[in-house]
């Protein structure tokens, strides 16, 4: 994983860790909804924060792709590198 991915994944992790998800089933391959256990709202709250951590936009039909960690660290990515 490259630094943006790496730094992506943190502020992921940093976020759902702030909000009581134990640290340790925020993996790349984690199910966001099976294995970490968000909902749409805890998406909602995510998607906003990495809009505002990385000045982006993300619509909403974009996260209905999203199934894992991975997937969110590459949709950010995708739009940090289109935004640069």
């Amino acid at each position: 994983m490259d630094e943006k991915n790496t730094e992506i994944y943190e502020v992921i992790k940093e976020h759902l860790t702030g909000r009581g998800i134990d640290a340790a089933v925020v993996t790349l391959e984690a199910d966001l909804t099976q294995n970490v256990g968000l909902d749409s709202l805890d998406v909602t709250e995510l998607t906003l924060a990495l809009e505002e951590r990385f000045n982006i936009e993300i619509p909403d039909e974009e996260l209905e792709g999203l199934v894992t960690v991975k997937d969110a660290v590459d949709l950010v990515a995708a739009k940090v590198a289109v935004e640069a």
